[in-house]
C-alpha cells in the first residue's frame, strides 16, 4: 500500500513540474514583432486574378495567387475578403483553409502564402444572372492600408472579339476586301480597339454586339505613357459596316455591363468610329447607347442612317467632321454633348429626325464650318458645308438648342450654307446675332416652341412619341422617299407628323 502511495505521489510530482516547466516556458516565451508601420504594403504575383475560360457549360476553374512580404519583419494581415460585387461567385481559400473572410493572417518575413481562387458559372442563365465579364475584387487590410486584386471571369456563351485578354490592345480584323458577318446567334463581345481593315463587316437583324471598355494605358514609340479610352469599332479607309436591323430584330451596340443599374449610365465604351475615307457605311434600325460617343464619321467618310436611335452617351450622339452624313427617321436622346454635331463643314441631310436635349449645357445641333487650331480660334482651318434639314425636332432645355458657327462670315456664303424646312426648334439669342440674324429666312416655315408648349409624351421617361396636343402633328411636309416612321407605322400621306413617330390618334 505504502509503494503504491509513493508511486501516485512520485507520478504526480512529475505532472506538476511538467506543467511548472511549460508554464515557465511559455512566461519566457517571445512575442512575435510584426511590423506595424502603414506604409507596408503586400506585393502580389498579379494584379488580377484571370478566369479566362470561355464556359460553354456548366463549370468551374481555379487560379492561383501569390502574396509577398517583402520585409525583414512578419506581417499581419489583418483582414482577406472579397468585395461582394459579382454575388458570391467567387471563392478563395488561404493556405487551403476555405472561408468568406480572413482575420490576421501571418506573413512570416520574407516569405509568402497562396491564395486559390475558384469560380464556378452556368454560361446558360440569363445576363442579369450571368453576365459575359463578372468581376469582383479581393480586399487586403494590412496596417490600415487597404490593397486590392482584381477577379474576372467570363461568364456567358458568346464570340470574344479577338479574345477574352485583348483588353486594352488594338487588334484587326481583315478579310481580304471581301465581307464578314456576324450571324452567330450567340451574341459578339468585343475586347478593346477592333480596327476593321479591307474588310466590310456586316451585322444582320438581331445581332447583338457588346464592347468592353474601359481606361487603357500603353506605351508610344518613345515610351511616353499613353492614357486612352478602351472599346472602340474603328473602321479604316478600306472598310466599312454595314446593319441589316429591322422593326422587330434590331442591331443593337452596346457596353457590356449589364447590371440593372447600368442601364442609362453613358462612357462605358469608347464608341463607333468610321475614319477619314470610309465610304459605303449604312446603319437600319440600329442602336447605339451607353458610349463615350454614339458614331464619329471622319474626313471623306460617309454614312447612311435610317430608323436608328443613339443615346446614353457621355458625349454627341452622332457626330460629322468634314464628312458626308444622310440621316432619316432617328432618335437622339440623352447626349452629354451636342445630340448632332456637325464640324469642319460636310454635306448633311436629315429628314423626320429628333433631336432631344434636357438637362445638358450644349445645343441640340451643332453646325460649324471650322477646325480650330488653338484654343481661342486664331488659327483655324475651314471647310465649306451644306446641312439640309427637313421635318426635324430640335429641341431641349437650353434657350438655344442649335448652335450655328461661321468662322468666316463675310466671305463666301457657299462657305456656310444651312436651311431647315418644316422643323420645331428652340431658339432664343440666335435670330439676334450679328451673323445669324437671317435665321428665320432659312428655316422656314419652322415652330419656334417655347417650354409650355406640349410636344412628347413623357420627356422624363424618355418617351419621344407626340402627345395628343403636339405642335409637331400635321406640320410636316410629306416626302415620297419616307412613308413610314421610326416604329413602321405609316406617316400621312397629306400631313404628316414632324419628328421621328407618327401619331396615331387614341
Amino acid at each position: 500500500m505504502l509503494e503504491k502511495r509513493r508511486n501516485y505521489w512520485t507520478g504526480a510530482a512529475m505532472v506538476v513540474a511538467m506543467l511548472l516547466l511549460l508554464g515557465f516556458s511559455s512566461s519566457c516565451k517571445k512575442d512575435i514583432d510584426f511590423t506595424t508601420d502603414s506604409s507596408t504594403s503586400l506585393m502580389f504575383s498579379s494584379d488580377t486574378l484571370r478566369f479566362d475560360t470561355v464556359f460553354t457549360t456548366l463549370g468551374s476553374a481555379t487560379r492561383i495567387l501569390k502574396v509577398f512580404n517583402t520585409e525583414d519583419q512578419p506581417l499581419k494581415i489583418s483582414n482577406i475578403s472579397l468585395d461582394g460585387k459579382s454575388n458570391t461567385k467567387f471563392r478563395f481559400n488561404v493556405d487551403g483553409i476555405s472561408d468568406d473572410s480572413f482575420q490576421d493572417v501571418v506573413v512570416p518575413a520574407q516569405d509568402s502564402i497562396y491564395i486559390f481562387g475558384e469560380v464556378t458559372i452556368d454560361p446558360d442563365l440569363p445576363l442579369s444572372s450571368s453576365p459575359f465579364i463578372i468581376n469582383d475584387e479581393l480586399i487586403f487590410e494590412t496596417n490600415g492600408n487597404v490593397q486590392r486584386v482584381t477577379l474576372e471571369a467570363f461568364g456567358q456563351n458568346a464570340n470574344y472579339i479577338p479574345s477574352t485578354t485583348a483588353d486594352g490592345q488594338i487588334s484587326v480584323l481583315s478579310c481580304q476586301n471581301e465581307s464578314i458577318r456576324w450571324d452567330d446567334p450567340k451574341p459578339y463581345v468585343v475586347y478593346g480597339v477592333l480596327v476593321v481593315d479591307s474588310c466590310r463587316l456586316i451585322l444582320p437583324a438581331g445581332t447583338h454586339v457588346y464592347v468592353h471598355g474601359g481606361i487603357a494605358n500603353t506605351e508610344d514609340e518613345e515610351g511616353e505613357s499613353l492614357i486612352y479610352n478602351d472599346g472602340i469599332l474603328f473602321f479604316t479607309q478600306n472598310a466599312s459596316m454595314t446593319t441589316e436591323g429591322t422593326i422587330d430584330e434590331p442591331v443593337i451596340i452596346e457596353g457590356d455591363r449589364l447590371e440593372e443599374n447600368f442601364d442609362d449610365i453613358p462612357g462605358q465604351w469608347a464608341g463607333v468610329r468610321f475614319s477619314a475615307g470610309s465610304r459605303g457605311n449604312m446603319m437600319r434600325h440600329t442602336i447605339i447607347k451607353n458610349s463615350i460617343i454614339g458614331a464619329r464619321v471622319d474626313s471623306a467618310a460617309n454614312l447612311v442612317v435610317e430608323d436608328c436611335q443613339f443615346y446614353n452617351t457621355a458625349g454627341a450622339g452622332l457626330i460629322g467632321f468634314h464628312s458626308q452624313i444622310k440621316a432619316t427617321n432617328s432618335l437622339f436622346f440623352n447626349n452629354g454633348s451636342n445630340c448632332v454635331q456637325l464640324e469642319y463643314g460636310g454635306d448633311y441631310e436629315f429628314d423626320y429626325c429628333t433631336m432631344a436635349s434636357y438637362g445638358v449645357d450644349a445645343s441640340a445641333l451643332k453646325i460649324s464650318n471650322v477646325l480650330c487650331l488653338d484654343q481661342l480660334c486664331q488659327a483655324f482651318r475651314v471647310n465649306p458645308v451644306n446641312a439640309v434639314i427637313r421635318n426635324s425636332i430640335i429641341f431641349g432645355t437650353r434657350d438655344d438648342e442649335i448652335d450655328l458657327f461661321n468662322r468666316i462670315p463675310n466671305e463666301d456664303p457657299a462657305f456656310f450654307n444651312y436651311s431647315l424646312k418644316n422643323c420645331i426648334v428652340r431658339v432664343n439669342d440666335l435670330p439676334t446675332e450679328e451673323f445669324y440674324g437671317d435665321f428665320f429666312d432659312r428655316c422656314a416655315p419652322c415652330i419656334n416652341g417655347i417650354p409650355t408648349d406640349s410636344l412628347f409624351i413623357n420627356r422624363d421617361e424618355d418617351d419621344y412619341h407626340l402627345d395628343t396636343m403636339s405642335i409637331a402633328e400635321m406640320q410636316a411636309t410629306p416626302l415620297t422617299t419616307v412613308t413610314l416612321d421610326l416604329d413602321g407605322n405609316s406617316r400621312d400621306a397629306m400631313s404628316p407628323d414632324i419628328g421621328c413617330y407618327e401619331f396615331l390618334g387614341q
